[in-house]
């Protein structure tokens, strides 16, 4: 009888925890949901409320990154697709915020090293021939560290090879340099598997057109 009881405590007591999980993951599961739509209805300015949403679960939950990292990415998504680029340092600041917290709760990130360098791109887009000699290095090791944290994420190779893509081609950029980068982020999207439901997982279909442009 005494082990019964001590039974129906412990699971008295961790109820709410998992109830505060299944909530997290709920919630979650609602905000990435949400992006994708917002994504392929090209309803890009509601990625400042799911943002907002992604900040308030991770503020509320304390101990998980994904929701920072989430509202980093729809901040830089919206950025990019906007491309008002008066607007990136201030939108990049904020974003430096957001990953900083993500940091603090996830050390040697692959999918937050690849977010600081696409910021760091947003802050050298303002002007690109001034700002290279700054931000194009930090980009570039950004790159590389996501690539050395995990070698399966294909989106380290999917924004490099975009990112000569867009590059002219007296600098080293053009189609002919970012395919092989292009291709190798398809090769790794095919067999890779994200760590949970709730890890990151886009840029596949971004990556195909990209690819089917160089053509």
């Amino acid at each position: 009888m005494k082990s019964v009881m001590l039974f129906i405590l412990a699971a008295m007591l961790l109820q709410p925890a998992f109830s505060q999980s299944e909530k997290y993951v709920g919630a979650m599961k609602k905000n990435i949901a949400a992006i994708d739509s917002a994504l392929s209805k090209n309803e890009f300015s509601s990625l400042t409320d799911i943002a907002a949403g992604f900040e308030r679960i991770g503020d509320a939950e304390k101990t998980q990154w994904l929701p920072f990292y989430y509202a980093a990415y729809c901040r830089i998504t919206l950025a990019f697709v906007k491309n008002e680029v008066s607007e990136n340092d201030i939108i990049a600041d904020k974003v430096d915020e957001l990953i900083a917290k993500a940091v603090a709760l996830e050390k040697n990130n692959s999918e937050l090293s690849l977010l600081k360098a696409m910021n760091t791109s947003l802050r050298m887009l303002v002007n690109p021939m001034q700002r290279w000699m700054e931000f194009g290095p930090k980009m570039q090791q950004y790159s590389q560290d996501a690539m050395t944290q995990d070698p399966t994420n294909p989106r380290p190779y999917w924004f490099n090879g975009v990112s000569l893509k867009n590059t002219p081609v007296e600098f080293g950029g053009g189609c002919g340099n970012a395919k092989p980068l292009l291709d190798k982020a398809l090769e790794l999207y095919a067999g890779f598997t994200p760590a949970s439901e709730l890890h990151p997982n886009w840029g596949k279909q971004v990556c195909e057109k990209e690819v089917a442009g160089c053509k």
